[in-house]
């Protein structure tokens, strides 16, 4: 498998991408304003305790206290680790304690971050566990002669009642390369613990590298081919770390320097906007739909365009298990957390259900996210858990749509008429002028004017005034805005923007609704029907205006 390293850096924000056979399965984003706090250690003031939830509240700094769970002062360990010490929270925490914590979790929402009262300090090839008396080695190594290798290296160097835990990173890498890097951990837990006896809580005590940095020290390894960046800043201080940790992988990190951006040149921008979408199509010609609410995320499995060529449990087999490949790939490259539940096409044969869950097993192996597949319910429906360290892409690069309030859905058209007509009524009541524009939304303008103007016409004769509508595909569906008020003359020369015999250039937007041989065009919302134009839409064309009404004109091609 050929995998890549691309960044993209500029003053708004650095974007990291990982391909895998070019294709985009991870992406980390860091803003200057919004930097990250998950590794950071802060010397914190307890502001809360609350026995009823074995929690406390601490504060670090930052906009929200934090959370601290009686659990997490005993760490949640990926790895090997002593059982956990417990108790209850008011008689190992008070207020005003001052303790040292690391953030596990970013804040997002309402929340505040997550912390843990158990230290880890991640070195490249190590991880220093200070207060912890033990040895552990990461258990996505296979090979259990390297596992019992690196353990006994682990404990030859490990400094007296601190805890060490051996990375993934570190397989095949001699012992004198491990203890270059427990002292340079040792150094560093030094400075912590000296700061937090001379600064005042609450204070940042150590904060994590770059995201650049981080990558180069978490994920950089041999099985990459090139690590390209398009920012020399950032080329260099990655190269001087690479230059530390692992020189022989220096030759592999390369500046980019072509016109092109970065991301279009390796299709990592569409590969984005598909990230974002709710539906995302399979080469067989299946979909996924992807439903994410706060509490868990919905996948839904469809056979869409895939017809098969067999029979009906193979055509389900094949859409299942290129599924599951494409699902392991999107809940990592959304960065999707919590419960996520997904709705297989149903399959009748236990070995094609085993086939599936076994694809699915094995394509999430290359997650560095802790995710498990819990099994099938007795729905037929497939259970799985991701642990949630940071918000979802969609939160990150999305924000709640301001007219739907996040719902995804508007108003329909015929709604929304009903609602504006009531709404001039109101207004028009207290109106003087004797006539008014009025515009909207073009779909709700057609249903308030009516067949040939008859809706209009009713309304204009209920409230006594002239009124003229004007389409505008520019506003929200949902809303409309009274442009103008005057006499009848002047809000006329104003709505009808066009007159008998008038040349003009105009484009085709669209086949006439009822009659497909001819076109609609508009000038300033005002339509234009244009007779024999039904088959020039997006060309622009010169028409003589023929005819004009209170809510259309008439014209030719010339």
């Amino acid at each position: 498998m050929d995998k890549k390293i691309i960044v993209n850096c500029d003053n708004r924000a650095t974007r990291v991408a990982l391909l895998e056979d070019n294709k985009l399965v991870e992406l980390d984003i860091e803003r200057p304003l919004q930097q990250r706090v998950v590794g950071n250690l802060y010397k914190g003031i307890v502001a809360n305790v609350l026995p009823g939830m074995q929690a406390a509240f601490v504060d670090i700094g930052l906009e929200k206290n934090a959370f601290l769970y009686v659990d997490d002062i005993s760490a949640d360990w990926e790895d090997e680790s002593p059982p956990p010490v417990r108790g209850s929270i008011e008689k190992m925490l008070r207020v005003g304690e001052e303790i040292m914590v690391q953030v596990i979790k970013e804040p997002y929402g309402s929340k505040g971050a997550r912390v843990t009262g158990q230290i880890t300090v991640p070195g490249r090839y190590l991880v220093l566990v200070p207060g912890a008396d033990y040895i552990g080695v990461s258990r996505r190594i296979d090979s259990q002669v390297e596992r019992e290798r690196l353990r006994r290296e682990a404990e030859k160097l490990k400094p007296g009642e601190i805890g060490l835990i051996v990375r993934t990173v570190a397989e095949g890498v001699d012992s004198k390369v491990l203890e270059q890097d427990l002292q340079f951990l040792v150094q560093l837990w030094s400075r912590v613990t000296s700061r937090f006896k001379k600064k005042v809580a609450p204070s940042i005590l150590y904060q994590d590298l770059s995201l650049t940095c981080r990558i180069a020290r978490d994920l950089f390894v041999e099985e990459f081919s090139s690590f390209l960046i398009d920012n020399e800043y950032e080329y260099d201080k990655v190269r001087e770390i690479v230059d530390y940790i692992s020189p022989h992988l220096k030759s592999k990190v390369k500046y980019y320097r072509e016109d092109e951006p970065i991301f279009e040149r390796y299709g990592i921008e569409k590969e984005i906007e598909k990230a974002l979408a709710g539906q995302v199509w399979l080469k067989s010609g299946g979909y996924l739909v992807f439903d994410e609410t706060e509490a868990l995320t919905v996948v839904d499995v469809n056979t869409g365009r895939y017809i098969g060529r067999r029979n009906l449990a193979d055509t389900i087999l094949k859409t299942n298990l290129e599924a599951a490949e494409e699902i392991a790939r999107q809940i990592r490259l959304r960065d999707i957390g919590g419960i996520i539940i997904v709705d297989f096409i149903d399959m009748s044969i236990e070995d094609h259900r085993r086939k599936v869950l076994d694809r699915l097993n094995m394509a999430i192996r290359s997650d560095r996210t802790k995710t498990y597949v819990l099994g099938l319910t007795n729905l037929g429906l497939v259970e799985m858990t991701r642990k949630k360290v940071r918000q979802d892409l969609s939160e990150y690069l999305q924000q709640p749509c301001p007219y739907c309030g996040g719902s995804g859905r508007v108003l329909t058209p015929l709604v929304v008429s009903t609602r504006i007509e009531g709404e001039l009524k109101r207004q028009l009541q207290q109106e003087k002028a004797k006539a008014v524009l009025v515009e909207m939304h073009h779909e709700v303008a057609a249903i308030i004017i009516g067949s040939g103007g008859g809706n209009l016409k009713k309304l204009e004769d209920e409230m006594g005034r002239h009124i003229y509508i004007r389409g505008n595909d520019d506003l929200h569906i949902e809303d409309y805005r009274v442009v103008a008020r005057g006499s009848h003359k002047e809000i006329k020369a104003l709505a009808l923007p066009v007159s008998p015999g008038e040349k003009l250039e105009v484009v085709i937007e669209e086949p006439h609704a009822t009659n497909p041989g001819h076109g609609i065009a508009r000038r300033q919302g005002f339509v234009i029907n244009v007779e024999d134009a039904g088959e020039m839409v997006d060309q622009k064309v010169l028409v003589e205006i023929t005819e004009v009404n209170r809510t259309y004109a008439r014209a030719v091609l010339r």
